[in-house]
C-alpha cells in the first residue's frame, strides 16, 4: 500500500518554470488528504513556493503538514510548521566547490560554442546553495525557446563530457529543458529519497515515484536504479490523469 507519492516538477507537474495549473493544484490538495506528498527536484526553495505552494491557494495549513519539499534534489529539506516553512536540513557547498563547479560548467560551455551571453540581471550559472545549476539560456529565458534548444539532450550531454574533464570530482545530471545539475558524488535525488524514507519512517515500497527525466543521464534515473516503484510521465497532463485514476480508486 502507497503512502507517499513523490514528484518531479518541470513537465512532472508544471510547463517549465511556470506554476502549477489550477487543475493541479487541487488535484495535490485532495491527494494531500490521503498521502504523504514529496516534491524533489533541482530547484531553489523560492521556485517550490512559486510553481507549486502558492498556486494552492486555499491549502489549509493542517493539510500542508503532509508536504515536503525536498529542495536541490534533497539535500536541503522544508516542512510545513505552524504558518510558515521550517528548513530541515541544508547541506550546502562550500566556496571551493561552487567555484570548481562554476568554472568547470562555463568553460565547457564556451570551449563548444554554447555560452550565450545575457543582459539585465538574468544568470545561467546560479549557485542553490546545495548544488549548481546551468540553464543554457539564463532561468528568465521562453518556454519555446528553451523547448527549442536542446529537445534530445545533445548540447548538455557534450558539455557534461566536457565539465567532468575540468572538474572530475562532482557529479552531472541534465534535468528540465536546457539544465545542468552539477554537485559532489551522491547529492543527488538518492541522496533526497534516501532521507525522505528516514525522516517518513516509511519503506521503499510504500513510495511512489513520478518524473519526466527518468532515462539514463536524467536526473529521475537515479530513483529508478533505487528500485522505487516509477511512472514516467510525458507531461504534467499525464500525471494528472494518473493521479485522477488514483483518487478514484482511493
Amino acid at each position: 500500500m502507497k503512502k507517499v507519492l513523490a514528484f518531479d516538477i518541470d513537465k512532472t507537474l508544471n510547463e517549465p518554470k511556470l506554476p502549477i495549473k489550477p487543475e493541479m493544484a487541487e488535484l495535490l490538495m485532495r491527494l494531500l488528504e490521503h498521502y504523504q506528498i514529496c516534491i524533489i527536484s533541482g530547484q531553489k526553495f523560492e521556485q517550490f513556493l512559486v510553481q507549486i505552494i502558492n498556486p494552492m491557494e486555499n491549502v489549509s495549513p493542517e493539510l500542508l503538514k503532509n508536504m515536503h519539499l525536498m529542495v536541490a534534489q534533497g539535500t536541503q529539506y522544508y516542512t510545513h510548521v505552524g504558518d510558515d516553512w521550517h528548513q530541515e536540513y541544508n547541506y550546502s557547498l562550500n566556496e571551493q566547490q561552487v567555484k570548481e563547479i562554476s568554472d568547470a560548467l562555463e568553460t565547457a560551455a564556451r570551449d563548444l560554442g554554447y555560452w550565450v551571453e545575457l543582459s539585465g540581471d538574468d544568470e545561467i550559472i546560479e549557485n542553490r546553495l546545495s548544488m549548481i545549476a546551468y540553464s543554457a539560456l539564463g532561468q528568465k529565458a521562453g518556454l519555446d525557446a528553451k523547448l527549442a534548444w536542446d529537445p534530445d539532450m545533445v548540447k548538455r550531454t557534450a558539455i557534461v563530457a566536457r565539465a567532468r574533464e575540468l572538474a572530475p570530482d562532482y557529479d552531472y545530471e541534465i534535468g528540465g529543458t536546457t539544465t545542468i545539475n552539477a554537485f559532489p558524488p551522491g547529492m543527488n535525488k538518492v541522496f533526497g529519497m534516501t532521507k525522505l524514507l528516514e525522516n517518513l519512517h516509511v519503506t521503499m515500497d510504500e513510495v511512489l515515484y513520478f518524473g519526466d527525466m527518468t532515462q539514463p543521464g536524467g536526473n529521475d534515473f537515479p530513483v529508478v536504479e533505487m528500485g522505487f516503484d516509477t511512472i514516467t510521465v510525458r507531461d504534467w497532463q499525464e500525471s494528472a490523469n494518473v493521479l485522477r485514476g488514483i483518487l478514484a480508486v482511493g
